[in-house]
């Protein structure tokens, strides 16, 4: 529902309680940038005890997609974000940003240009002036016309102060500041002045976003003055995500989707927990704790300054920690898309998956991994009729290839498996003898030659889920090579 153009009395008594806003443009997914955004505007509502609104900025006709939309949503559902209201659309309060432009005409605080980026930077060049826009049009009384865009009139003296709950005191100086346009020559409004009507009619009274648009806040804040809309909000411009080598987050170059993040198995819980150490972290210098803690210590004031690491390995050890604390039966459960299923990418033929089998192993396999996508790596030599050998790793070369009389070793566990008790008690113990009698480590050598590699769960309980005759075969292939 499209809710109606409030007055600014009617905002300044929502303005009573906290009201922030979530308000990203629909790019197809939802960045990690952005979910940490959506975050700290959650949690400084739930922690004030305000409100949380979503709103879509898709003033720009080619994001206006409905799998765009549910690219922000459902992210946003899965971290358990939630909103008081919305989601609103900024395009179907068009109308309202249109009147706005024209009563910025109307008031001299905009005119009309009908010069192009090209033609501004030529006549700045024959002026001798730095490239871009320099009032050109300013008092030349061009009339409206399908070429023509809105720019607002910056004043030419004075400053624009920005007192940021994070980053204190900014100033930008109105000379500086190009005469920005408000209005496309398509006749859509930019989110410039969308933004400054709607957070008036919507009673915002605190901005929350990333430090990459504070240079549109002072813009929004002349846009906001001219339009004589009141109170304005406070503003707190977050750090921007790095990554390992300091530089930006770039979809370019560095995993940056959340969905994609979820794919792999990271918990929700997790994500949200490394989401709001990415700037911000309690007193106690502890990380890993419930979202309820978080809420109650959160503070906007003692976010930093600085740019904020997004380090996978922290995020993998805070999921590791929230995979283990899980009880079995619901690791269990999220592993399920993880193990089975006709669009699981899976090294295994679905048809040998036994879920009996992994629920035995799940125990062992929870300690130890980081990501639910890590499972199949702990289980795929359970259910594979043959396993790969990887003649060039360091496992295959240490415990095979220089082991100790590894070839004798092999042979003399094939001979004890011909009739040994299929149990892993019996499995184990016959191979400590056939170690014994050899005086050389023989565990270490069964297990490359079972599961393909020389770590993982404890083996032989597990070995003995499998035939007989498979893991003689194993044994052999493995004897073969040498």
């Amino acid at each position: 529902m499209v809710p109606t153009r409030c007055s600014t009395v009617f905002a300044s008594l929502l303005a009573v309680t906290t009201r922030v806003r979530f308000a990203p443009a629909p790019t197809g997914f939802l960045h990690v940038g952005s979910a940490r955004s959506a975050l700290f505007n959650w949690l400084y509502a739930e922690s004030t005890g305000g409100e949380m609104i979503l709103r879509i900025e898709d003033t720009d006709a080619a994001l206006r997609k409905p799998e765009f939309i549910d690219a922000i949503v459902k992210p946003l559902t899965a971290l358990g974000i939630t909103w008081a209201e919305g989601p609103y659309y900024q395009s179907q309060r068009k109308q309202f940003h249109v009147d706005a432009v024209e009563q910025l005409v109307q008031s001299g605080h905009a005119y009309y240009c009908n010069l192009t980026r090209d033609a501004a930077d030529a006549l700045a060049s024959d002026a001798g002036l730095p490239s871009g826009y320099h009032g050109w049009s300013r008092d030349k009384g061009i009339e409206d016309g399908p070429d023509c865009v809105v720019r607002f009139r910056t004043p030419d003296e004075g400053e624009i102060v920005i007192h940021d709950i994070i980053r204190g005191e900014v100033r930008f100086k109105n000379a500086e500041l190009e005469d920005f346009v408000i209005r496309r020559s398509d006749g859509s409004p930019t989110f410039l002045v969308a933004n400054a009507v709607d957070d008036a009619d919507m009673g915002i009274t605190h901005v929350i976003r990333g430090e990459d648009l504070l240079n549109t806040t002072p813009k929004v804040m002349l846009l906001w003055d001219a339009l004589d809309l009141g109170d304005k909000p406070q503003y707190a411009h977050l750090p921007l995500l790095v990554n390992a080598q300091r530089k930006k987050l770039s979809k370019r170059r560095d995993d940056v989707s959340l969905m994609e993040f979820l794919s792999k198995g990271y918990l929700p819980e997790a994500m949200v927990n490394h989401l709001a150490l990415l700037g911000w972290g309690p007193p106690d210098d502890k990380e890993i704790r419930p979202i309820g803690e978080i809420i109650e210590l959160f503070k906007l004031e003692n976010v930093n300054k600085g740019s904020a690491f997004f380090d996978v390995t922290k995020l993998d050890h805070i999921n590791g920690e929230y995979i283990r604390a899980l009880p079995v039966e619901r690791f269990i459960e999220l592993a399920e898309p993880f193990v089975y299923g006709v669009d699981t990418d899976i090294p295994w033929d679905a048809a040998n998956y036994d879920p009996e089998v992994f629920a035995m192993v799940a125990p062992d396999v929870q300690q130890r991994v980081s990501t639910l996508a890590e499972i199949p790596h702990f289980i795929a030599w359970l259910f594979m009729d043959e396993v790969p050998y990887d003649l060039e790793s360091k496992a295959w070369n240490k415990a095979m290839r220089k082991g100790k009389m590894t070839p004798e070793i092999l042979d003399g566990i094939l001979s004890a498996f011909g009739d040994v008790e299929w149990t892993g008690d019996a499995m184990n113990a016959a191979v400590g003898e056939v170690g014994d009698r050899l005086e050389a480590r023989s565990q270490v050598p069964a297990r490359v030659a079972i599961t393909g590699t020389n770590a993982g769960i404890p083996l032989w309980d597990a070995a003995a889920t499998i035939d007989r005759e498979i893991v003689l075969q194993r044994l052999r292939a493995a004897r073969a090579l040498l």
